[in-house]
């Protein structure tokens, strides 16, 4: 009986759990990803146009629910004629793939401030589970009395898993492109109004 009772109670509790939706601040965030270059040193890029949704149990983020898409056109890594290579189909093929796309199945706290966050990741027709670094940052009120949360995920994948194929390679050996890809995401979120 008392079990039966407990058991309805935790129900209702989780029934009424006020859910709340995050969105990103872009004006605040940065997608940013590494890749070696000639063996010796690293190319920085941006994905300049991005969007996406968190859903919460209030502010707790364990197992936020997690939806983000990158468009592909906006790759900038300050050199026209490269990032137009890298939206043609030797890497993004950006016309006929227009979105990167990212959707959460968990996100579990590891640390006082660390969580790891595993998903999919849909790059071209490839859709591949990662598990992402997240280190929160903390919440704070900007000064229209918003309240934001600050995060940086990070994490590595290797762009061959995703059919982003061209791989000239060097005399003295070695790839003129590294194959893994370092991500390094600032998030910023804003609540929305309830």
């Amino acid at each position: 009986m008392i079990n039966t009772i407990l058991a309805i109670v935790l129900f209702a509790a989780a029934s009424f759990a006020q859910s709340t939706t995050w969105k990103f601040d872009k004006a605040h965030s940065q997608v940013k990803f590494n890749v070696t270059h000639l063996v010796i040193s690293e190319v920085t890029g941006y994905f300049r146009t991005f969007d996406g949704t968190v859903k919460t149990n209030g502010e707790d983020f364990t197992d936020a629910q997690i939806e983000f898409t990158i468009e592909a056109q906006s790759i900038d890594t300050d050199n026209e004629k490269r990032d137009n290579h890298l939206k043609s189909d030797d890497f993004f093929n950006a016309e006929k793939f227009p979105q990167l796309k990212f959707k959460s199945k968990s996100m579990k706290k590891v640390g006082n401030n660390k969580y790891k966050l595993t998903g999919d990741l849909t790059i071209r027709d490839v859709t591949k589970q990662v598990e992402l670094n997240v280190v929160y940052g903390g919440m704070a009120n900007d000064g229209y009395g918003n309240k934001k949360a600050g995060f940086k995920i990070t994490g590595t994948v290797n762009r061959f898993d995703y059919n982003l194929k061209w791989n000239a390679l060097l005399e003295a050996g070695g790839a003129v492109v590294g194959s893994d890809v370092e991500m390094v995401c600032n998030i910023q979120l804003v609540q929305e109004p309830a």
